[in-house]
């Protein structure tokens, strides 16, 4: 009897009926291959995931430092200030404090941005664990 997948030109699969019996190891074979495959699949996963949570934990650093650096910078302008309105007395300080205030400000906006953009970093792999979890679902349902 001919097979009717080869009449219509089809490719057979290594899994199509070929009329032969499958032994019981290659079957066990086929499914320690797969596993293998579905968990290297998964370390791929997980390391995109962990590469994408790093860029953004960098991300936030950066403007947490730099928040930090024009911070300095605005606490030095601000005593600055101080030192010229106790010593002078004159429109002097008036430069220095506006000064510094700019820079606070500009401190404090890239610090709390900084801040917020850590709060979204999750440092668990969500997309990985899910698929495992489908995965051990799918190999209990093959192995009943």
């Amino acid at each position: 009897m001919d097979d009717p997948g080869r009449q219509v030109g089809g490719n057979l699969g290594a899994y199509a009926y070929t009329g032969e019996q499958r032994t019981f190891a290659d079957v066990l074979k086929d499914i320690i291959a797969d596993v293998q495959n579905l968990i290297r699949s998964e370390v791929r996963l997980a390391k995109a995931e962990v590469r994408e949570e790093i860029g953004k934990a960098i991300s936030a650093g950066t403007m947490i430092v730099v928040g930090g650096v024009l911070g300095m910078f605005a606490l030095g302008f601000v005593l600055l200030t101080i030192m010229f309105a106790l010593e002078l007395v004159v429109p002097s300080w008036a430069a220095a404090l506006i000064v510094g205030v700019v820079i606070a400000i500009a401190a404090a906006v890239l610090f709390m941005t900084g801040k917020q953009r850590f709060s979204e970093v999750s440092p668990k792999p969500e997309k990985t664990i899910e698929s495992v979890k489908e995965n051990v679902e799918w190999m209990k349902n093959q192995t009943k």
